[in-house]
């Protein structure tokens, strides 16, 4: 779910969003953490896969995470999230009921990436170290951020942006 990303109309991912982050968010998406990117095509989202994902997101219970530390991929300045452990296994519980989406397409290995919240992806290589050490330096104080997840929130690319297209509760009955 992040700008740095060509996306298709329609394209869905699987997230769990983090407004408490928005604040120290320095791109055009909202906060959160991937649990899947890409899932299936919205043409392909309908009344069974909404109710089997529903089941699978209640077979997890609510987990708080911390974001504590700031990490980096090339061109990318994000958080950890700690612990990943009840993250990785929302990911693996999605791929084992849908192994044609593979986290990232495929294109990090078969386990993707390690879990993350991007906070800014937009600076040129040439620029990407110094502008991420000032944005630590400006962030740090702020951390860290504790959070509690109740949800797995479906969005859907509109061809300008991320919308939420339907939550799925931890642990709990039912959807919204």
């Amino acid at each position: 779910m992040s700008s740095g990303w060509g996306h298709a109309l329609g394209e869905t991912a699987l997230t769990i969003l983090v407004p408490e982050a928005d604040p120290l968010m320095r791109e055009d998406f909202p906060a959160h953490v991937s649990v899947l990117f890409p899932f299936l095509h919205e043409g392909h989202v309908d009344d069974s896969v909404r109710r089997r994902l529903g089941e699978l997101v209640r077979g997890h219970e609510p987990f708080e995470l911390t974001f504590a530390e700031f990490g980096r991929y090339p061109g990318v300045l994000y958080l950890e999230p700690w612990p990943a452990d009840p993250l990785r296994a929302l990911t693996k519980s999605v791929v084992a009921a849908w192994p044609e989406c593979a986290p990232y397409g495929g294109i990090f290995g078969e386990a993707g990436l390690a879990p993350h919240l991007t906070l800014a992806n937009s600076a040129g290589p040439d620029t990407a170290d110094a502008a991420y050490d000032a944005l630590e330096r400006e962030l740090a104080p702020r951390l860290p951020l504790t959070v509690t997840v109740r949800e797995v929130t479906l969005v859907t690319w509109d061809g300008q942006a991320w919308r939420s297209t339907r939550s799925f509760p931890l642990g709990t009955d039912g959807t919204r």
